[in-house]
């Protein structure tokens, strides 16, 4: 047998844009002009790498299959002065509901909720320039090109959170999945014991010729806002619902007691959830002993201001129709949401100047730093003049004079990116 599809809410994938294309050392070769000029071209950039909302989607279960994703590079430069072609960007498709966390930092990075909606995970690199790039009045014939910038790369975390009109709550064993099911056409698993249903199952249901999205929201613990039982993580799905149904166990000791459980677990999770409308339902009544306990339960809630207590069997459909009209009125009376004009995107600003200088178990010094990095990275060490370019760079930058303040001497080995130097050179 196979193994049972799993709702997967959380994923962690790579994402690297594509490098960019190397920029060539080309001089023109011309009839009667021996020695043309610079004509070696620049490189194309690489491709950048895109999360994109796709609403037929509705969990992370493909990126339990497929973790790495990266753009195509881009071509090189050529001679007569020819631009290598811009790598293709590679899009990645999400479901709509999507957080996207840097994996290292832990920032949110991005809050993906509209079809169609685009963040940009990874930028591709920009292609190397080539030696007619660097052509001045004092350099005729520069033999200098730049290697192309790496690809930005980086782990994220991807969290899922149901994008659902309606969620289910309410304790173990209420009959929430049984409810969903005989209301939608999902077809959750089902059994008698506690924490049955351990992810959050989906459906729409069709009330009077309209529809709306459906959450069986799995069973909480007392404690799940401190992470019982996982219980944080299912709570998280219920954010974004707009109407509660609270299913109460008729054969529960006490589903009044329950009611209040689980309405502190949403208070303590989330002020916010215990602020949402709540439709309440008294299960299991095709019980003979449930019908009979449903007036004195519906007494009790009332006094506890809960206006109507729904008694339905989930099992038999007695009573759920009634229920779910109730669901429909009340979603159709809640106010308008705002249109948010802006995507929900967020930037972490970064100074690409910044560097750290740190000494390494070996005794090389190692200098990290977004900008410094690259510079060495797109650094063509073939060519003497790119050295020399890149030297002033370090001086730009303040690091040769930082490296100089912590001791470094002729002959220490610098690391930058995966760049190993030996610090100090010969005079002629």
């Amino acid at each position: 047998m196979g193994e049972e599809p799993v709702f997967y809410d959380r994923a962690k994938i790579y994402v690297k844009g594509g490098d960019g294309g190397n920029g060539v050392v080309a001089f023109r070769r011309e009839k009667f002009v021996p020695y043309g000029g610079p004509s070696g071209g620049n490189g194309g950039k690489g491709g950048d790498v895109y999360l994109v909302v796709d609403p037929s989607l509705n969990t992370l279960l493909p990126f339990k299959y497929k973790v790495h994703f990266k753009a195509q590079r881009g071509e090189h430069g050529g001679g007569k002065n020819k631009t290598g072609a811009s790598g293709k960007d590679l899009e990645v498709r999400v479901p709509p509901g999507t957080l996207v966390y840097d994996a290292e930092t832990g920032k949110l990075l991005a809050d993906l909720t509209r079809p169609g909606q685009r963040f940009l995970a990874a930028k591709g690199g920009r292609g190397g320039r080539g030696n007619a790039a660097f052509k001045s009045p004092t350099k005729q014939a520069p033999r200098l090109a730049e290697k192309g910038e790496p690809g930005e790369e980086r782990w994220l975390i991807l969290e899922l959170k149901l994008i659902a009109d309606v969620g289910i709550v309410g304790v173990p064993n209420a009959g929430k999945s049984m409810l969903l099911s005989k209301v939608t056409a999902a077809k959750p698993k089902i059994a008698d014991y506690p924490f049955t249903t351990v992810v959050p199952q989906l459906g729409v249901a069709v009330v009077d010729d309209k529809d709306f999205v459906l959450a069986d929201i799995p069973g909480l613990l007392e404690g799940a806002h401190k992470g019982v039982g996982l219980g944080d993580r299912f709570l998280k799905h219920i954010e974004r619902t707009k109407v509660l149904i609270h299913l109460l166990n008729g054969l529960s000791p006490d589903p009044v007691g329950d009611w209040e459980a689980i309405n502190q677990e949403l208070e303590l999770f989330n002020p916010a959830l215990a602020g949402k409308p709540q439709v309440v339902a008294f299960n299991k009544i095709d019980i003979p002993e449930v019908r009979e306990a449903f007036p004195k339960v519906r007494d009790r809630l009332r006094k506890k201001g809960v206006g109507e207590v729904f008694p339905i069997s989930a099992l038999t459909g007695e009573g759920v129709q009634e229920l779910m009209r109730r669901v429909l009125k009340t979603l159709e009376e809640l106010p308008e949401e705002p249109e948010i004009e802006e995507e929900a995107v967020f930037t972490i600003e970064e100074d690409e100047n910044a560097f750290q200088i740190t000494r390494e178990e070996d005794g090389a010094w190692r200098v990290t730093g977004k900008k410094v990095e690259r510079a060495a990275a797109m650094t063509n060490w073939d060519y003497y003049e790119a050295a020399m370019r890149f030297q002033r760079i370090l001086e730009a930058l303040g690091v040769t004079q930082a490296l100089e303040e912590a001791g470094v001497k002729d002959g220490d080995v610098v690391r930058i990116g995966n760049t190993e130097l030996v610090w100090g050179w010969e005079e002629d």
